[in-house]
This record gives C-alpha cells, structure tokens and sequence, in this order.
C-alpha cells in the first residue's frame, strides 16, 4: 500500500501572497521511501502521476481553507487516492497522542519527521476517511468551444461541433455499459446532434471508467456528486481500550480513561439504567479495566464487568476523600460521584502504569501498543504477543554441516519441550472440552427448567385472565342484581300504596285521594310512576304554587274527578283556568282529607257536596260566559251597524 504523508512547512492556505509549502513522505507497505519539499502545485502533479491509496494529513485545514476548497481539492484527487485525517474527524486529537499508540515518537517541531509520523500511523490504519461525495457520478459531456455568429459555413461549424459532442456521449455510454453500471442519461439536443449530454451514473468516482478530458470542440467532467455535510468515516471499526471507574447509587457517576491516562468520558445521572450505562461505555469505546473506589467491588458494577469480559481492580484498602481529591487534581468534574469514579479509574491506570511503561520499552514502533497492552494484561505472554503481530521471525539461513552437527542437541531438547507443551495442550483441551459438554448439559437442563417456568407461567397467567373475566362478569351480575333489588323494593311499594287505595275504594264512607307533590308535570309524571292516575280519581296537592296551564289541561284530559288543593285559597288565575278545563278544584277546608304519605282520605259525603258547590260554581261560570259572548256579539253587531250608517249617509 502506498501512502503519502504531508505537513507544511511554511505559508498557508488563507495567505495569498504566501502559499503552503510541504514536506511530502512517502511509504510503501509502512517503510519511508522518501521525504522532499513541494509546493501545493508539485503536489497535485505527484498525485495524479503516482495515484498513491492514501493522502494523510494531520488536519485537512493545511489543504483547504473552508468546504469549498476541501471539496475542490477531493475533487482534482486521483478517484482510487483516499483523504484521511490521522488525528481522528469531528473530535480530533494531537498526532504526538496517536503516535504514542503506535510506539512512534517524532519531533514535534520538524515538518518532515511529521509528515514521516503521518504516513506511518495511516499505513497502520490509524484516522478517519474524509468523505464528501456520495456514491454516485455526474459525466458532462458538453461543448468546449462556442459556435458564435459566424458566416457563411456557420452551420456547418455548428453541425460539427454538435456531431463531436454526440459521438463522445456515445463512446462513454459503450464504456459505461460495457462496465455494467447503472445509469440516467439526459440530452440537450442542438442543430447536428447534442450541445450537452448528463449521464448520472450510480457508482462512485474510482470505479467509473471515464475521466475528465478535453478536446479540440469537446470536453468531458467527472465528478461526484457533493454531500451536504463532509463527512468522516473511521478506517478501523475496532473500539479503543478503556480503563473505566463507576460509582453506583442513587446518582451514577461513569469515568472513562485511555490506556495512557487521559480523560475520554465523564458523566453522572439520576436515571440511568444498567442498559443505559453499558450503552453510554459502548459508545466510549471497548472497556479493558472496570475499576471502584471502595476494596470489595459493589455488586452492580461486577455485573457490568462480567458484560464486557473486563479485569476486575479494586484498591488495597477503600479511598479516602484526600487521595480522591490527589487523584483528580488536574480534572474538572461536576459532583462527588464524579469525583469517586474518575479517581477509581485514575488509581486503576496508576496501578499499571509501570506495567505499561516495561511494555513500551519492549515494543518496536509500528506495532499497536493499546493491543499489546491489553492480551498482556488478558494473560498472554509478551513475546507471544509481539510474535503474532509482527509476524514470525524470518527463517535463519542455512549453516555449515559442522555448525548443524553442534545445533542438533539443542534442537533435539526443543522438539522434545514442544512435544511436551502439546501433549500439556491437548490434556487441556480435552479438559475444556469436557467442561464445555458439561455446561452444554447444564444449559440443557437450565433451558429445559425455562420452558417449565414458562409454561406454568402462561397458564398462570391463562387462569389470572379467565378470573380476571369471570369477578367482571360476577360483578355486573351483582349490580344487575343490585338494580333488580332497587326496582322490587320500589314495585313493591307501589302495590301497597294501591292496595291501600283499593281498600279505600271498596270503603263507602270515604273516598280515596292519591297525593301529588305539586301542581307541575315532574309531580303528575312522579305520581303516574309510582302509584299510577285513572280516570275517576281525586288528586291532592298540598299547594298549588308552580302551577300551569299544561299540567291542567293533562289533569283534565286523564279524566280527573276533582283536584283538592291545600293551603291557602287557590290562586283566581287557576281558578279560572280549573273552570275553562273542566277541572273540579276543590278546597281542602271543605273536605278535610286525612293525608297519610302517598295515600289519604275524605268523607264521602264531604267530596260529593264538594263537587256540588263546584257544579252550581260551574253554572254560574257559563251563564256569565254566555252573557258575556251574548253582549260581545251585540256590541259587534251595534259596531258594524253604526259603520254601514256612516257609510250610507
């Protein structure tokens, strides 16, 4: 893989009197092969010549001023040539502390030995991709030169420069059909063929077989078509390692530190669930160490150890407030839960940071220090380690006999400890393949008792529902019951009530009354429900205040003998409208009824000369009212009599 590494040396890309000059390395397959000093110029000349797979820079401000330019500059890129940024994309970091992954150290005030350092840690796979194109591509073929007024060949001129254009997005549709891509083409047609042909190809730039060119009458752009934001994809998808502290209770406090102590997260909240915390540690990156501040580790935060298989660490005796505030000296933080997870991480790294160190001394640059440090941390041997990421020593050359005669002892004693260590490997793996079909038995039975628990929970829960549904249904039989109840009691006094006016009916002597509450349609209407009104029967109302004509008028037409009011004398209005229906209105003075509850009596006798005062009322009433229309009709007549003489002179 070809690489190249760029750092400017001097100018700047906002400068226009000063442009950048660069220190410009190049590396294939991780060695340097060069270093020299171009200009921004030279630079683009290099990279379409050589097309190297990568341009690595350590921030894309040394290449452009603002997205514009950055989107100019990917543009005039060779397609199969990547931009990366080393130091990281939205949340950069320094190139000193992405070298140090790497074992790497530079001068950090020499442009070549940064430019060196970049080209390394993008051939180790170091930093994020800069992405500003989607997968798709625009190819314009269109005119290179203006057809203008002309003369007398003008259409000819015209027809041959358009036939140019025709011809060229022909021979590009043949390539892209011949790539197999896929593919919209939109023509603007001209006098002799096209002036502009878009093809809008679904691919992205590298892959496409056409490049940008021009010609004599025709020319030819590629380019990708722009996002709307740049975007930065990482080149690897393998999550830094981290040392975390937590400190559980009602506030959960998260501190996160990379393997060489510095501060990636810190946060705390209320309502932070254990998916939650393990998903706030994913999105960090991939804990190595989970560390608390107290000697015997809580047992909330073993349970997220065991989710990330990470090494246990708890101090020899629980911190003290003092070494906390120590710890956290050269960090700000929001609360003491904070404070008391940051220190755990913190006392973590400080307890292997001498570990660390031995490490880094032992390690070549190159080989990616985060990774080793976490297998010898994991158990496995240092020299194991470094054997499977370099790779296996190159096999020694072949020496003289005499030299082979002397060798054959000791590697006679090798073969023999490696026999050794095979026959230790495979007692082990048949130990652990034992163990593995021993928790295969206990996941089994395990799953077995699951499906128990599950079952005799459904039909728990079967049987919860159909209660559930037979107490509804048991219930709105008891109110129905309830209702039914209410409704007897109700009937059954009502019968009572008509009995006793039955008996009193049969009774000679007295004639029944049927009480009415009061003179309005809710009485009659209450009345009617409860004991029921016929025709022939005699209402009491104890008074007559609220009365109405309506309520009258229905009294009479249900056929009521009489209406005995109480009280006071009945008011001359219902008087008059008692006599205009035919509504016997008798006094309760007269009669003097004996009213118990619903129910009463009165002497029969009483009633019937009652009703006799009321009917020699009554025919008083009617003469006056003929006398009335009588004198009404002749003063009629007299009127229109005294109009006709007036009209007749």
């Amino acid at each position: 893989m070809k690489v190249f590494g760029i750092d400017i040396i001097k100018g700047s890309v906002r400068s226009r009197t000063r442009r950048p000059v660069y220190a410009l390395a190049r590396a294939e397959d991780g060695e340097i092969t060069g270093v020299e000093e171009v200009t921004g110029f030279r630079l683009q000349r290099i990279l379409a010549a050589e097309e190297p797979d990568i341009l690595a820079v350590d921030s894309i401000q040394e290449i452009a001023a603002d997205q514009h330019e950055l989107r100019t500059f990917l543009q005039a890129l060779p397609p199969s040539t990547k931009l990366v940024q080393v130091t990281g994309g939205e949340r950069t970091e320094s190139l000193g502390k992405v070298a140090a992954r790497y074992n790497i150290s530079f001068n950090k005030f020499d442009p070549y030995a940064e430019a060196r350092t970049t080209a390394q840690v993008a051939s180790l796979g170091a930093g994020v991709e800069v992405i500003a194109f989607e997968n798709t591509t625009d190819i314009v073929v269109s005119r290179h030169r203006s057809p203008g007024r002309g003369g007398w060949s003008q259409n000819r001129y015209a027809r041959k420069i358009h036939g140019a254009v025709m011809q060229k997005a022909r021979e590009i549709e043949a390539r892209l059909r011949g790539a197999g891509l896929d593919y919209e083409k939109k023509e603007t047609k001209a006098f002799g063929g096209f002036s502009r042909v878009l093809f809008r190809v679904v691919a992205p730039r590298d892959r496409v077989p056409v490049h940008s060119s021009r010609g004599a009458d025709v020319q030819v752009r590629v380019a990708g078509r722009e996002l709307d934001r740049i975007r930065f994809e990482p080149r690897s998808s393998r999550p830094r390692y981290l040392i975390v502290g937590l400190d559980p209770g009602t506030t959960t406090g998260i501190a996160a530190v990379d393997l060489d102590g510095n501060l990636v997260l810190l946060t705390s909240s209320r309502q932070m669930t254990m998916s939650d915390i393990v998903e706030e540690l994913y999105g960090a990156g991939k804990p190595l160490i989970i560390a608390s501040d107290v000697r015997e580790m809580p047992y909330s935060v073993e349970k997220i150890r065991r989710a990330f298989n990470a090494i246990p660490y708890t101090p020899k005796q629980s911190l003290s407030v003092e070494a906390k505030y120590d710890l956290t000296a050269r960090f700000s933080y929001t609360n003491d839960h904070e404070r008391d997870a940051l220190s755990a991480a913190l006392e973590a790294f400080r307890s292997h940071q001498n570990k660390f160190q031995n490490i880094a001394k032992r390690v070549r640059p190159g080989v990616d220090l985060d990774e080793v440090r976490a297998r010898v941390l994991r158990g496995q041997p240092l020299d194991a380690v470094l054997t499977d990421l370099q790779g296996a020593p190159a096999a020694p050359r072949e020496a003289e006999p005499a030299a082979a005669v002397q060798e054959r002892p000791i590697e006679d004693e090798r073969v023999m400890a490696l026999d050794g260590m095979v026959k230790r490997l495979r007692s082990y793996v048949q130990e652990l393949q034992e163990d593995l079909r021993e928790r295969d038995r206990e996941v089994e039975r395990l799953q077995q008792s699951l499906r128990r628990a599950r079952s005799a929970t459904e039909r728990k829960v079967r049987r919860d529902a159909e209660l559930a549904t037979k107490d509804a249904t048991i219930e709105s039989l008891r109110e129905q019951l309830r209702g039914e109840r209410r409704r007897s009691r109700r009937l059954k006094k009502r019968l009572e009530r008509m009995q006793t006016v039955a008996e009193l009916e049969v009774s000679e002597d007295y004639t029944p009354l049927k009480v009415l509450d009061s003179l309005t349609r809710d009485g009659v209407r209450s009345l009617q429900e409860e004991i029921g009104i016929a025709a022939g029967d005699v209402l009491y109302v104890p008074r007559a205040h609220g009365w109405g004509r309506g309520v009258v008028k229905d009294l009479a037409g249900m056929g009521v003998r009489a209406l005995v009011v109480g009280g006071e004398p009945p008011d001359p209005h219902l008087l008059r409208v008692a006599r205009e229906a035919g509504l016997p209105l008798l006094p309760a003075g007269a009669i003097e009824p004996d009213i118990r509850g619903r129910t009463g009596a009165a002497k029969t006798g009483a009633v019937s000369e009652a009703l006799g005062e009321w009917e020699e009322g009554q025919k008083e009433y009617r003469r006056e009212q003929e006398a009335e229309r009588v004198e009404y009709l002749f003063k009629e007549y007299r009127s229109e009599r005294e109009k006709e003489v007036r009209r007749g002179g």
